[in-house]
């Protein structure tokens, strides 16, 4: 009976989060209730309950899921073959497309993430950080070939994620997108010169 209990619980939870982006993305997360996912799911709220204590912890599970999936595509860019400078231009190109078509032309989504920026700052920080190491990853091996010139790996990351934000952070990315500023590709082409070796004739 525990064996059927340890399978039915992530499933379940897997399926409220699942109808709650989806209440999210057309609803909105303002208006979506607990009673809301509870009653697309047949089920009681307090059913809902035993898994999530709150609309927030709702939230939290799924924005964590959201930008887990960028996670796991700039994980699959950073651990592949080839050129440091071309997986980290490949990378922070995914994260910006991924964070654009995802929140900035989903005005429901957006709004949930507005939110998490305000009430769930640690799953954002949490997701910053993942991304920083990953982009550490592929500089230390840029580093490590002679391709890069980094001799503080964690701070040439740190500089880069920062250099990126107006690509990277939703809000920012929906603010910036008729003003003047340097284009995707001239900051990634800036990013590269700084972490360029000098040794090169």
């Amino acid at each position: 009976m525990a064996l059927i209990s340890d399978h039915i619980e992530p499933d379940t939870r897997e399926r409220i989060l699942v109808v709650a982006e989806r209440l999210f993305r057309e609803i909105g997360y303002q208006k979506t209730t607990v009673a809301d996912i509870a009653k697309m799911l047949r089920m009681s709220p307090a059913n809902v309950y035993r898994f999530f204590d709150s609309k927030k912890a709702i939230h939290e599970g799924v924005a964590r899921a959201l930008m887990g999936e960028v996670e796991t595509a700039a994980e699959a860019i950073a651990t592949a073959r080839g050129p440091a400078a071309f997986r980290l231009r490949e990378l922070v190109t995914t994260i910006h497309r991924m964070n654009s078509e995802r929140y900035v032309g989903d005005s429901k989504l957006h709004e949930m993430v507005e939110i998490a920026m305000e009430e769930s700052w640690e799953v954002c920080l949490a997701h910053m950080h993942r991304l920083t190491e990953t982009i550490a990853h592929v500089i230390a091996e840029g580093a490590a070939s002679g391709e890069f010139e980094a001799p503080d790996v964690p701070l040439a990351a740190m500089c880069t994620c920062t250099a990126m934000m107006r690509f990277f952070h939703p809000q920012m990315i929906a603010q910036a997108v008729n003003k003047p500023g340097p284009s995707l590709d001239q900051m990634v082409d800036f990013i590269l010169a700084g972490l360029a070796s000098r040794q090169k004739a």
